[in-house]
């Protein structure tokens, strides 16, 4: 009987050693880092897209050439030099165009930061000599769903963002996130796409999906852990606890 009883206990730690294994392999991100080859970092700028809030300040060597282009949100809060305070927001709409004071209507919609920031200057510079345009999107923003610490939206100032910073801003994964099919929802061009990254492998970092765009959402779905302790119940940690002590009890009785 102590020899089946045993026998019994040596199958549940290898067992149990097994699914600890095959948990950390599942666990650990970019596991093949090391035999990836080293190459250069992506070159990445965010496009324009419809329902952008954009910023646009005019500047010359006169300041005061470019104030009908730098029309105040409120009248009286315009400040002449480089305090520039309230300065009015672009909305790009469905078209992908703005209102834009003096020119009229651009079309930026579809652009990168330069390559809009450069219309912007060409269009400009029939009024004003040498002028410079800053250019920033103001509601970037990512948000990320499911198995992380804290779930939400989060605003971006850089305009630059990779899927590892976006799941870092969230508190991480926990260790009921699956990271080998986290999904990535995107919209761009008035297409919606559904991309699965798995991020325990370095070669997502050579994809598109590795900088994120402006309305991303990031969903993390739940590890077969999550989904089966979810159907046993909130107390299967107990419940193994209580096997264990068992067992221990058992070693002592038939030793």
């Amino acid at each position: 009987m102590k020899l089946t009883f045993a026998k019994y206990l040596f199958t549940i730690i290898l067992a149990v050693i097994f699914v600890s294994c095959n948990s950390r392999k599942n666990i650990a991100y970019l596991q093949d880092v090391e035999a990836s080859k080293n190459g250069s970092t992506q070159s990445f700028e965010p496009t324009i897209q419809p329902d952008d809030m954009l910023s646009i300040i005019v500047s010359a060597e006169t300041p005061e050439v470019t104030l009908p282009f730098n029309i105040p949100m409120i009248q009286g809060n315009y400040q002449v030099g480089n305090n520039q305070n309230g300065i009015k927001t672009y909305l790009v709409d469905t078209n992908g165009n703005i209102e834009f004071p003096v020119i009229g209507t651009v079309k930026l919609g579809g652009l990168t930061r330069t390559e809009a920031n450069n219309k912007l200057v060409a269009a400009v510079s029939e009024y004003i000599i040498n002028p410079s345009i800053n250019l920033r999107i103001l509601n970037y923003k990512v948000s990320v769903l499911g198995e992380v610490v804290r779930p939400g939206t989060f605003n971006i100032e850089s305009e630059r963002l990779t899927l590892l910073e976006a799941l870092s801003l969230a508190g991480d994964l926990t260790i009921y996130g699956k990271r080998t099919n986290i999904l990535v929802i995107r919209e761009a061009e008035g297409k919606r796409t559904y991309n699965r990254i798995d991020i325990t492998k370095s070669d997502f970092m050579s994809s598109e999906f590795y900088y994120m765009t402006q309305n991303d959402v990031i969903v993390v779905e739940p590890n077969q852990t999550r989904i089966n302790s979810s159907a046993v119940g909130p107390n299967i940690q107990i419940i193994f606890s209580g096997i264990s002590l068992l067992i221990t009890i058992g070693l002592l009785i038939f030793k």
